[in-house]
This record gives C-alpha cells, structure tokens and sequence, in this order.
C-alpha cells in the first residue's frame, strides 16, 4: 500500500504577544507562577486589527505551497478546520482559495473545499478526510490543503483568559510524504457532552472542571480503541506523543494517564512493583469507590518514579515548547505539538527515520482520536524550513492596555477600530467588507 500522509508543513502565528507572568499576572493580582508552572504557558499569540482566522489560513498555506512548488493545479482539495468561523453558510476555505489566486497563477476551480467543526479535533478530521480520499483514489494524482485556524478568545475575566491564542498550521497531503505518513488505525472515544461550547456565541461556555474529566475519559477509551485494532503500545516503540494541548498543565495530567496504561502488566510495571507497587486491579476491592482512592495513591506514587520522569522527559515535553509562547489554537494545537516534537529531535540530532509517534487528538463535545504516524526520510528537511522561531521574536509585545484594545477589535460584538500594532509585509490582510457583508481580503507586498 502506498504511504498517505503529511508531506509537508507550515505554520502562521498571530503577529502579537501577550507575556502571561510580565503583562497579564500583574493586573490579575496573581503569582506568573500560576502561569508558567500551572498552566504551562509564558505567552499568548493575538492577531493584529488586520489579521483573522483566513488571513493567518491563506499565509501559512502560501508559505507551504511557494516552498514546495505547488501550484493550484497540484491541489485537488482544501479543507479548512476551525471553530472560529464567522459565516454558516460560506465555508472559510473559499476564502483562502480567493486569496491564494491572488498571488498564483491559475485557480482552484476543480478543487472540493469545505470546512469541519468538530471543536480542536476538526483538523485531525480534515487530515483523515485528506488521507482517505486520498487512499480511495479520487484524487487524480493531486495532493490536499489541510488548514488548521482559529482566534481562541475568551471573554474578558473569564478562567480560560490565559489559555488564549491565535494562529493556524498548513498542511500538503499526499502520497509518498516526506514528513509522517499516517497509520490505518484509529481510536476513538466519544460521548454526547457540553463541557465547552458556544451556541451562536463568539466566546466559549466552559465548564472547566468538567472539561477537564471529559478530555482524560475520551482519551483512554481512544487508546483502548486504538489497542484494539493496532495491539498493545508499549512506551519502547513510541519516540513522542503529541497530545491535544489546550494548554501543557492539561497534557500532564492526560500524559499520566497514558504511561499508566501502557505499561501495565509490562516489564516496566513488574520492576517498579518493587519500588511503589503493582497497579491496583479493580478486582480486588470491594468497591468503586475503594478502587479509585488506591488508584489515586498509585498514581501519586508513579509520578514520583524515575521512570516516569524520564518518559515524560523524553517523550511529552518536547511536544510542548511551542505551545508554551503561543497558548491554544483549537483545531491547531495537536499539530503545534507534532512540529514541537521534531523540531527538538532535529535541535538533538536524533535520528527520527521510521521512529512512531502517537497522536492523541480532542474536540469538546466530545471526541478524542488517537492514530499512529511514522516519520519519513524526509523530516528534517521540512522541519528545518521552518521559521518559527523567527515568528515568534517578530513578534509585538503588547501592553495591558494595548491587549484590552485588540480583545476589544475582535470582539464580534463591538465595533472598535485599532491602529494596526504592526506593518504587514509579504502577507494577506484583512480589507474591509463586501455589499453583501462578506469580507475581503488582499496581499501586501
């Protein structure tokens, strides 16, 4: 079977900053601590009074196709993930296709374009669509533009303030892929759940504590799941786990959970029995109740084990670097932590070549998806195209004041207008609106 998978990537931040300990921990009266050891988070990304959801879509897909030569010809499908999306009829794909023709020859007339929704797991959807029409061969030989972008913004004062953030990853798949080709196999867990959501909202409805159980309980039913078709994982055969990440104190606790799992009735558990105990069976208690207190017992116990911490270490930090200074991205965010991973690999000069990763996808509401991925020879090549780091240096510190304004601008709900904090430069902008109310789009030098 020919391999299907992501052939190449590209990611587009928003052009501002928030500094969480510096800017935001001092207005809200609190420790940065709270942020950058709690939560995980030094920083969150916001887009400038001219960027949105399409402008940071269509530059990051520009910057892919224009290093990798492609042509609109060379793209028989684009599908935009997001649930930040301003219109339920026009999908935000024709948007970005608008804007790309703006700037290549040709157009994506023959091209199917959509848009998922299906809260942060909708990009892990379109790249399985993009995989499996690709597998089915309907493609024609062409490969497909998957997007991942999203404003995630809170009201203001609302607990997931911190948490904020904006940008989207681009994404070239095809056959034969030089980055990861994606396995067969998937698991899911789903549940009809109203842990986030924004019915005809801008903002989120969040319940917190709620959304926190309900990621955790999909994510182990999508790895029985997953188990169930692919075999047993053991952590030997995984090189790093890109989790959903919402924001990393989120992935700890899931990252706990799975080590928990997958080496039980392994060689792992047996030699840490010595030191904290085997895993409590739920056999051998007369209650539930009885169960889950010696479980938690255990689990304090492991996380204090070397052995953890050096999994953990190895295989879930890096996945978290970038995250960290961008804060969530919804639909993005599982796709930030993959490039996380590699970049890290190529800065240690690993040898990532036929290494696994395991992705664990979630989407509140809920669903969690975990599938495999094997890395190709043509990884660091790709991941060293990035610029990244760059993106994030460029970008505007705002100040308390400043933020207010530009939460204010995007605000659907107010009509305010900000000077732009920064001068756009080889990038498509946000232009004004439409006689019918769409918005338009152009590219400035």
């Amino acid at each position: 079977m020919t391999a299907v998978g992501i052939d190449a990537v590209e990611i587009w931040t928003g052009n501002l900053k928030l500094d969480l300990p510096g800017t935001f921990a001092p207005q809200k009266g609190e420790d940065p601590e709270k942020y950058t050891k709690g939560l995980g988070l030094n920083a969150s990304s916001f887009p400038d009074s001219y960027e949105d959801i399409v402008t940071m879509g269509a530059n990051a897909a520009h910057r892919l196709m224009e290093r990798k030569g492609l042509a609109p010809d060379d793209i028989g499908r684009i599908d935009v993930a997001t649930e930040s999306a301003f219109d339920n009829s026009k999908p935000v794909s024709t948007y970005v296709a608008g804007c790309l023709e703006q700037v290549f020859d040709g157009d994506f007339h023959h091209a199917n374009k959509g848009e998922r929704k299906f809260a942060c797991i909708a990009g892990t959807q379109s790249l399985d669509d993009a995989c499996n029409w690709i597998r089915a061969g309907r493609n024609r030989g062409r490969g497909a533009l998957v997007i991942a972008t999203d404003t995630a913004l809170y009201a203001r004062g609302d607990a997931g303030e911190a948490t904020q953030g904006a940008g989207a990853v681009a994404m070239y798949i095809s056959e034969d892929p030089d980055l990861v080709e994606l396995s067969t196999g998937q698991g899911y867990g789903s549940a009809d759940e109203t842990d986030f959501l924004k019915p005809n909202q801008q903002f989120p409805s969040v319940d917190g504590k709620r959304s926190v159980q309900v990621y955790l309980a999909r994510m182990r039913e999508a790895l029985e799941d997953y188990e169930s078709v692919a075999g047993d994982v053991h952590p030997d055969d995984v090189a790093f786990v890109p989790f959903h990440t919402p924001f990393p104190g989120m992935v700890r606790k899931a990252a706990m959970l799975a080590y928990r799992h997958v080496i039980r009735d392994t060689s792992i558990e047996d030699e840490l029995a010595e030191e904290i105990g085997r895993q409590p069976r739920p056999e051998a208690f007369d209650s539930d109740e009885a169960y889950r207190d010696a479980m938690r017992e255990y689990m304090d116990a492991l996380k204090e084990t070397a052995a953890y911490q050096e999994w953990y270490d190895a295989t879930i930090d890096p996945t978290l670097s970038i995250s960290r200074e961008v804060g969530n991205w919804y639909t993005g965010s599982v796709h930030i932590a993959r490039v996380s991973a590699l970049k890290r690999a190529l800065e240690d000069g690993r040898e990532m070549t036929d290494e696994m990763l395991l992705v664990g996808s979630y989407g509140s509401g809920a669903q969690a998806e975990i599938h495999a991925e094997t890395v190709q020879d043509g990884w660091e090549a790709e991941i060293e195209a990035l610029n990244v780091e760059e993106q994030l240096e460029d970008r505007y510190d705002m100040s308390w004041e400043d933020y207010e304004e530009i939460h204010d601008a995007h605000n659907h709900d107010m009509d305010v207008d900000v000077e732009e904090f920064t001068t756009p430069e080889s990038e498509f902008v946000f232009d004004g609106w439409g006689r019918m109310g769409e918005r338009k789009y152009r590219y400035v030098e």
